[in-house]
């Protein structure tokens, strides 16, 4: 039997089905074996790791996933897929598959339920209209995995290993920074999908910090800072932030020259490290007035 990456598996397993593709779920099933193998490589799963996969699909992933890692958990959204997926994966052991939406499931609760295992893997090909709530989602819950090797849109992917001064930094760079270091795995031109997207995508592995950049005294004012410096992207930094009603413009303005940062700069120059020392000091001027 061909590899399920193949075009031929594919369509074969799609009529035997009866499976039609659903566009609302933006299902693009991967067709290229050099590319698995450079998801393999970058994820950098070992035999002793546990490995939870969003989004399976027919197993395209999860078969080449399956002969590395000692388990895998496939979370995929669309029961229509669970009997595909027994079908490709019966002759695995170590698969275990899940109907559930990523996004109501309870990440932390499921590795605690598999102890024993040497290091956490979360993988997957991200369908691209919910890709920034999933990443957000396990960054933001703390779920203790090492690292996060998905693929995504080549624009949200830039958007987040961007750098400050540049037209992709943003708030969402800023968050993913703030919780991970960044890789880039692979790009993926369209034509390495069955059937065939708009968008090229990228590969990036997000490792999750032990240690965070910053470490803000109050990490909820922090994203509110950065939110309100991006919220508009033309508008000063003075004014951005002054917007929110935290302090009085004039006091907005002495703070940022206290700190050595020009009032009118905009938010997309601004470092973590600065972010956060705009987000400390107003901190303790709230606390004292």
């Amino acid at each position: 039997m061909d590899k399920l990456y193949t075009p031929g598996a594919i369509k074969r397993i799609r009529e035997a089905h009866g499976f039609r593709l659903s566009k609302s779920l933006g299902q693009n099933f991967l067709a290229d074996k050099n590319t698995i193998e450079r998801i393999m490589e970058g994820s950098l799963i070992g035999d002793e790791d546990l490995v939870i996969e969003i989004g399976p699909g027919i197993g395209v992933l999860t078969e080449a996933v399956a002969g590395r890692a000692k388990k895998v958990i496939a979370i995929e959204i669309d029961s229509r897929l669970i009997p595909i997926l027994k079908e490709t994966m019966a002759e695995f052991r170590n698969v275990e598959i899940i109907n559930s939406d990523i996004l109501k499931t309870d990440l932390i609760k499921l590795i605690d339920d598999n102890p024993g295992y040497r290091g956490i893997k979360i993988i997957g090909n991200l369908p691209y209209y919910i890709t920034t709530p999933i990443i957000m989602k396990i960054l933001e819950d703390r779920v203790p995995a090492d690292s996060i090797t998905i693929m995504l849109q080549k624009e949200v992917a830039d958007r987040i290993r961007a750098n400050p001064s540049t037209k992709d930094y943003g708030a969402l760079t800023v968050a993913v920074q703030y919780y991970c270091t960044v890789e880039v795995v692979a790009q993926v031109p369209r034509e390495a999908f069955v059937p065939r997207p708009n968008v090229d995508s990228t590969v990036i592995r997000l490792d999750i910090r032990k240690d965070k950049p910053v470490n803000p005294i109050d990490e909820k004012l922090f994203f509110m800072i950065v939110k309100a410096a991006f919220g508009q992207r033309r508008k000063t930094l003075l004014n951005a932030l002054s917007a929110p009603g935290w302090m009085q413009k004039h006091e907005i303005g002495e703070m940022l020259d206290g700190l050595g940062i020009d009032p009118s700069r905009r938010g997309e120059t601004l470092s973590i490290a600065e972010f956060s020392r705009i987000a400390d000091e107003l901190w303790k001027r709230r606390r004292n007035t």
